[in-house]
């Protein structure tokens, strides 16, 4: 998947959509739980300064996500 959209590729002030997720982990079900389902629109907000975590915000919560983490979600533009 050479253009897939990840997380930590984007800079503050981006906004991704989520489409869905790449797998099905006990991970991926807690973000769903939290409201991170297909169709949410992220903001990237900040990141640290070596890039890692990055915190994102969505429905008018903040969420703090190590680029690792991320990497199940399934983006695409907003």
């Amino acid at each position: 998947m050479a253009n897939r959209l990840r997380l930590r590729d984007l800079a503050p002030g981006d906004r991704t959509r989520l489409a869905g997720y790449h797998n099905d982990s006990p991970y991926s079900q807690r973000l769903a739980s939290m409201g991170l389902v297909a169709g949410t629109t992220l903001l990237v907000k900040r990141r640290a300064p070596l890039g890692d975590p990055v915190e994102v915000s969505f429905r008018g919560y903040s969420l703090i996500l190590r680029p690792s983490e991320a990497d199940c979600l399934k983006l695409e533009p907003a």
